[in-house]
């Protein structure tokens, strides 16, 4: 552990320049007193770390002294490529690895192009969660993360309807619309979870041999399909104005919406156009069409048509 931090307090002045006891205890995350005794043990083991005193002074390496010793370990090899997602790595215990990783290429780049990290970070930033969203990662997130890493078979609780218990081997996390989803094998079949609902995890003590033939973003994307296809088991026929058609983007899914673009009919004269569009349930087309107001009209079914008819009737009589 010390050794690692060694390294990257010697990578953090090769990248930077000059730095202050404070500024390297921060990136570090140790205390001023840690920083001072490894200076102490660098100086000692040849390194020539100077001490500048003065308002602008700090630590830096004398004589452009640079270090070979940014070669990649396993772990840092792997976090390169969540390296641009500094969010969904920390949720899942892979900060420092990061953190690490960048120090090492910060290292490795002649000084010309050592902003080129930050030019970046203030210019572009990806913000996985949606609106209104819970931002807190799940509990046990890290611990999915690891197995998933090691390939390591787990023995998981799982909340539904009941808590049921299952011996998964975890292929991969995926975050969806700041959800974490597990993808994992379970006897034969790869399945789903919700990360937030898993209460429990055991490693069994037992590994895994991955299939070489999964590929996570394929099974994920016909996953996803196939469950929109699932949940959109009715459809209702709709008019709807050229106001009311670019709202439904903002009201519908969005396989719903392109079907009902895909299938609406010719405009009216006035611009409306008839179509047909999935939904959930009728509940559902409720929400969606109250929504649309009067750039929407209900042709089929007629249960449905009734039931908008009675809430703008009901609206009426509370604006009248």
């Amino acid at each position: 552990m010390r050794a690692a931090r060694l390294i990257n307090l010697v990578l953090l002045l090769q990248s930077r320049g000059t730095m202050t006891a404070a500024e390297l205890a921060q990136e570090l995350e140790v205390s001023e007193r840690t920083v001072y005794r490894d200076v102490v043990a660098l100086s000692g083991a040849g390194v020539p770390v100077y001490a500048e005193q003065g308002r602008a002074g700090g630590y830096k390496l004398v004589g452009g002294y640079r270090t070979r010793l940014t070669g990649l370990n396993r772990t840092e090899a792997e976090a390169l490529f969540l390296a641009g997602l500094p969010g969904p790595a920390r949720d899942m215990g892979l900060d420092e690895p990061v953190r690490s990783v960048r120090r090492k290429l910060l290292a490795a780049l002649p000084p010309g192009l050592r902003d080129a990290s930050e030019r970046a970070g203030q210019r572009f930033h990806l913000d996985a969660p949606g609106w209104f969203a819970d931002t807190d990662p799940p509990p046990l997130l890290a611990d999915l993360a690891q197995a998933v890493w090691q390939d390591r078979t787990l023995t998981m609780r799982y909340r539904r309807h009941d808590e049921v218990t299952r011996t998964v081997e975890p292929y991969g996390l995926v975050l969806k619309n700041g959800v974490w989803y597990l993808v994992g094998k379970v006897g034969e079949d790869f399945r789903s979870y919700r990360a937030d609902r898993v209460t429990s995890v055991e490693p069994t003590g037992d590994t895994f041999e991955r299939d070489p033939a999964f590929d996570l973003p394929s099974f994920w994307a016909a996953r996803a399909a196939e469950f929109v296809r699932q949940m959109l088991r009715e459809t209702i026929t709709i008019r709807l104005s050229p106001e009311g058609l670019r709202q439904l983007r903002f009201v519908a899914e969005a396989v719903a919406v392109r079907a009902a673009t895909d299938a609406a009919k010719e405009p009216d004269p006035e611009g409306w156009v008839e179509t047909q569009l999935p939904v959930e349930s009728m509940d559902v087309a409720y929400s969606y069409v109250v929504r649309l107001g009067p750039d929407a009209e209900v042709l089929d079914p007629p249960d449905l048509r009734a039931r908008v008819a009675a809430a703008a009737e009901r609206m009426r009589n509370l604006y009248r």
